[in-house]
């Protein structure tokens, strides 16, 4: 047996057997810390950008697509599961994250991620039940485990893009994302620490040095998307 597969640019085929050996690469599960503030408009977005130019190192273009139970097993545990893309289906990841919490511009979330073959995970995406079969990822076990996803199993929930300019900066790896919604476009800065306040504090005084107007993220890309509404 074999999922078909289409994308925008080929149709082809891809054996079942490969989904015990779709994923190459695990991280552990882990508390990640972000410093979020989110810019008013393309023009502060563009301004920031240019300002930062001398230490761009790269971009990713980036689609982000959202699973959950038939039954909300994972929303209702405040978890959600994401395949990311990057660069025309380039290199894929499964992630699992669970627990939220963003204040003052600090999003804390309990994250597990591991790299998948991006071709499984396009298919995945037509026929999203078949993430369930991939017997090699932690990822998966946990979500049939400790979520108790249920015969009716896993539903598509959609998705937006994102591009994503990579800096170094100040000893910062700093993210400025302009994130593709259906409904509106959003432009935040991201910055992932374990020294949160410093960062916010060294981000904070660069901004105001510059003039650019800023506000603390107070919800996240995948909370806005399911809004359905940009922020105000």
């Amino acid at each position: 047996m074999a999922i078909s597969l289409l994308t925008p640019r080929f149709i082809t085929t891809i054996p079942l057997s490969l989904c015990t050996s779709a994923i190459s690469t695990t991280h552990n599960n882990s508390m990640e810390v972000e410093v979020k503030l989110r810019l008013p408009n393309a023009v502060t977005h563009q301004r920031f950008s240019s300002l930062l130019s001398p230490y761009h190192l790269k971009t990713y273009l980036q689609e982000n697509v959202f699973f959950d139970g038939a039954n909300s097993e994972l929303s209702s545990n405040l978890s959600v599961l994401r395949l990311r893309f990057y660069d025309l289906d380039v290199q894929c990841v499964v992630s699992l994250k669970a627990k939220p919490v963003i204040s003052n511009g600090v999003s804390r979330v309990e994250e597990d991620e591991e790299s998948i073959d991006p071709s499984i995970a396009r298919a995945c995406v037509a026929e999203p039940w078949r993430l369930l079969l991939i017997d090699s990822s932690r990822i998966m076990r946990r979500v049939r485990e400790e979520y108790g996803i249920g015969e009716k199993g896993l539903v598509c929930l959609g998705g937006f893009r994102n591009v994503r300019a990579v800096y170094e900066w100040n000893g910062l790896k700093l993210e400025l994302d302009e994130t593709n919604y259906d409904f509106g476009n959003n432009y935040e800065i991201e910055c992932e620490s374990c020294d949160p306040e410093r960062a916010k504090h060294l981000l904070e005084e660069f901004l105001n040095s510059h003039g650019i107007p800023y506000s603390y993220s107070s919800i996240s890309k995948f909370a806005i998307f399911r809004s359905g509404k940009l922020p105000q």
